[in-house]
């Protein structure tokens, strides 16, 4: 069952992530991160949330996150096994805290900022 409403871990750039209850629906989540959705995946089953166009919308440098860095504002929550979205837990809340303490300073000059694609192929 899809929850109407999740807590979650926001994190802006220049600022220390926060909890925060937001709604569980598309609008609400586009407008968290100011547009179009992209998730991206962490083993544990949590997903970031950012705007896929961060970086082609000239948004702020936020956090690195692997061999990338996001830019504007992103979230962090739980997945069902559904695939839905669903609340943080307080040991999850605890550990994305932490993982996203640090806030970095970003030159402008780093290369991960130049948008990127990655396509792939497939055989049928």
């Amino acid at each position: 069952m899809r929850e109407n409403r999740i807590k979650v871990l926001k994190i802006e750039p220049g600022q220390a992530p926060q909890v925060k209850e937001i709604q569980n629906d598309l609008a609400s989540l586009q407008a968290e991160v100011g547009g179009l959705i992209e998730c991206i995946g962490f083993p544990n089953g949590c997903v970031a949330v950012c705007n896929e166009e961060g970086k082609i919308n000239g948004m702020l440098p936020n956090r690195r996150l692997g061999a990338d860095i996001i830019c504007g504002p992103f979230f962090v929550c739980d997945t069902a096994h559904d695939g839905n979205f669903t609340s943080l837990g307080k040991s999850k809340i605890a550990e994305y805290s932490q993982l996203f303490a640090d806030i970095p300073e970003f030159t402008g000059q780093e290369p991960e900022l130049e948008p990127g694609f990655t396509f792939i192929g497939f055989e049928y």
